[in-house]
């Protein structure tokens, strides 16, 4: 997996590189930079609220032991599970094994209850996202019915439907699953033999956790709205974005071409921060309305830059509070001894 991985990235810069090259670099930046300190601020502002909304639709999904956390909290684990899957080199499941990590900060949670609160906010944010997928495909096909992507996205919805469905129903003997993935964490993360004896020890209340989540439908349900409302804030985003960069779009339109390129993204997960996939989709649904490339790609670079702007600083906080966690431990160790 691992080598996999590497190749995938390295695919991904050299598509990256030769759309540069192709589109001319210059016109590129010179694109990207036109949207000033301002924009750019505004850019990342507006991704925080959409973060915000999304750490609800969390909390909403919560049974009652999790609700004690609180909003910033799951805020927080929610930002460093984005944070690792867009800035750091894995792919995107080694970004849920951190985010799962960072859920139980300080030990505020038992590993199960962590553990579950991020399969079932996953699932309702895949959930939501389908919905969004959907609607794009919807406004992308009364706008340009002579594409030929509709068929291709339309079938992408209908396997995500399938796929979740099998997510959720595998969810009901997920005790097996995570003992695996507890199994092969090894010593990837800073304690993670720690971890991986922790999540074993409890993997028996695993499975009583997720069955608590879901007794709830009403929850779920409002999540997955949620959900939905977040990824609709990301059509908004690119709304902003683009007039940012000069294209006078309609939110419709920006709504099919982000909803196209959730959609290309989902089933690119195992791409290290889907390199060089995410710039050809915004260049390919770009084109189908008239935008110029370098404008598209500029758009890429825009959402890779205030995925760095956000995520770094997270990734940088959570590593200072392991180490510092870390240190006590091993102070604590020395003294008993």
């Amino acid at each position: 997996m691992k080598t996999a991985s590497i190749l995938l990235a390295l695919l991904g810069v050299a598509l990256m590189t030769g759309f540069a090259v192709w589109l001319g670099a210059g016109s590129i930046f010179k694109a990207t930079l036109s949207v000033g300190f301002g924009g750019f601020a505004l850019l990342v502002g507006w991704q925080l609220l959409c973060d915000v909304v999304l750490a609800l639709a969390w909390r909403t999904s919560c049974p009652r032991a999790l609700l004690k956390l609180g909003i910033g909290r799951l805020l927080l684990a929610r930002m460093v599970r984005e944070g690792a899957m867009t800035c750091l080199p894995f792919s995107q499941v080694g970004g849920i094994l951190i985010g799962m990590r960072a859920t139980g900060f300080g030990r505020a949670l038992a590993w199960p209850l962590a553990v579950s609160a991020n399969v079932v906010d996953l699932t309702t944010e895949v959930i939501g996202q389908i919905g969004f997928v959907l609607l794009g495909l919807l406004f992308l096909v009364d706008r340009r019915p002579d594409t030929d992507l509709a068929g291709p996205l339309g079938l992408g919805v209908l396997l995500a439907v399938a796929a979740m469905a099998g997510f959720i129903w595998a969810q009901r003997g997920a005790g097996g699953l995570f003992r695996r993935l507890a199994r092969g964490m090894g010593d990837r993360v800073a304690g993670g033999a720690a971890f991986r004896r922790s999540v074993l020890d409890g993997i028996d209340s695993l499975q009583g956790d997720l069955d608590a989540f879901y007794a709830r439908p009403g929850r779920i349900t409002g999540a997955c709205l949620i959900h939905l409302a977040g990824w609709l804030g990301s059509a908004a985003w690119v709304w902003m974005a683009y007039r940012l960069l000069g294209a006078p779009l309609q939110i419709g339109t920006a709504l099919a071409i982000e909803g196209g390129a959730s959609g290309v993204l989902a089933v690119s997960f195992l791409v290290p921060g889907a390199l060089g996939v995410q710039e050809a989709a915004y260049v390919a649904l770009g084109s189908l309305f008239g935008l110029d490339a370098h404008l598209s790609f500029g758009l890429s670079l825009l959402r890779r830059a205030r995925d760095l702007a956000i995520g770094a600083p997270i990734l940088l906080l959570w590593q200072w509070v392991e180490v510092v966690r870390l240190r006590r431990g091993a102070k604590s160790v020395r003294q008993a001894a």
